[in-house]
């Protein structure tokens, strides 16, 4: 299969358009009509040579997100469910805020991480994507956002699968968003989320970026955790929490943890308390998200009364706390449930 012309940094395609005996700006075109133009075809590229543009559509392809369905909220919310070249299905949500336009992506088909609350694991992990991959979903938010003269403000890898697995692609395609000359990106504007892959956790921090971190957390300590999330097991939580501090103290940034609430399970004052023990020498956020009815799963939401405790819990103790603001709830706008849905219907 010809590689993804989205899987490649504007200097891999400078060095290709001079092993192609072209100059090296031939290269910084075509970035040019893929991220600022945004165009998706070859034959688009008006200002290259019929020949070079031959050459192009011989040894690259774009990615093709094939429209299985949409969803679209009351809030504004647009869910995804993106077709692939393998017949594989992703998810990619485009929520509107206040402040602009943010864009949930996947990294992977599926997910091994084996949440017990989540429908993103439903199945498990069957493949990696590539980092054209990533990078087509936002393109293709970018490009149904052209036509309302508007732009992705943020990015969220908050989507199915677990980034820090999936940890090369994920970088590259961080830096293909931030770059100057494509999307441009603003560091602080994007986010990835990890539920707690240590090494990787060390590998970014030294990486030197802007980019927000955020963990799903959802547990105050290590049993409880576990039970929750087994890579809890493979990587316990005091050593996710030591791999955080060093994090911290070599970047200097904000940590946001996630903390789903799951009713009965994790959402009891002293379960707060306890987190609040854990957490009060770091800089961090708490995003309490009451957890989403997944049908597959038994557990259930916590009370109105419950999350507003936990929350002032959390304040005593001198947490900064907010609960997330529920989005795209009427479409199934949690990470896997579309997808989950689309694997039942074909399993009929």
């Amino acid at each position: 299969m010809k590689p993804f012309i989205y899987d490649f940094t504007l200097e891999e395609l400078q060095a290709w358009a001079v092993e192609q005996g072209e100059p090296a700006f031939r290269g910084s075109q075509i970035f040019e009509w893929i991220y600022v133009k945004r165009v998706n075809s070859f034959e688009e590229m008006t200002n290259l040579s019929k020949a070079l543009r031959q050459k192009l559509d011989d040894q690259f392809q774009f990615v093709t997100l094939k429209e299985i369905t949409k969803f679209e909220s009351k809030d504004g919310t647009v869910k995804f469910l993106f077709g692939l070249h393998d017949d594989h299905a992703i998810e990619t949500v485009i929520m509107k805020h206040n402040y602009g336009n943010s864009i949930c992506v996947t990294t992977q088909v599926g997910c091994r991480i084996g949440c017990t609350f989540c429908a993103s694991t439903l199945g498990g992990l069957k493949r990696d994507l590539t980092a054209g991959e990533i990078v087509a979903q936002v393109v293709k938010a970018q490009q149904i956002l052209d036509e309302r003269g508007e732009r992705v403000s943020s990015i969220v890898i908050m989507g199915t699968g677990e980034p820090f697995e999936n940890y090369d692609n994920t970088m590259k395609f961080l830096r293909l968003m931030i770059h100057e000359k494509g999307l441009n990106i603003g560091q602080r504007h994007i986010t990835v989320s990890t539920s707690g892959i240590v090494p990787s956790i060390y590998k970014f921090a030294d990486e030197g970026t802007q980019i927000n971190l955020a963990i799903s957390i959802h547990a105050p300590n290590d049993a409880l955790r576990s039970k929750l999330m087994p890579v809890n097991r493979r990587y316990p939580f005091d050593d996710v929490m030591e791999a955080l501090r060093y994090y911290q103290a070599k970047t200097g940034r904000r940590i946001s943890f996630e903390y789903a609430l799951i009713g009965g399970v994790n959402d009891q004052v002293e379960h707060a308390e306890e987190l609040a023990s854990v957490l009060k020498d770091m800089l961090c956020h708490v995003n309490l998200i009451p957890v989403n009815h997944v049908p597959e799963r038994k557990y259930v939401r916590t009370s109105r009364n419950d999350i507003f405790k936990f929350q002032r819990a959390l304040a005593d103790q001198g947490i900064n706390v907010t609960i997330r603001r529920e989005q795209g709830h009427d479409i199934a706008a949690a990470c896997g449930q579309l997808r989950a849905k689309h694997m039942e219907s074909n399993a009929r």
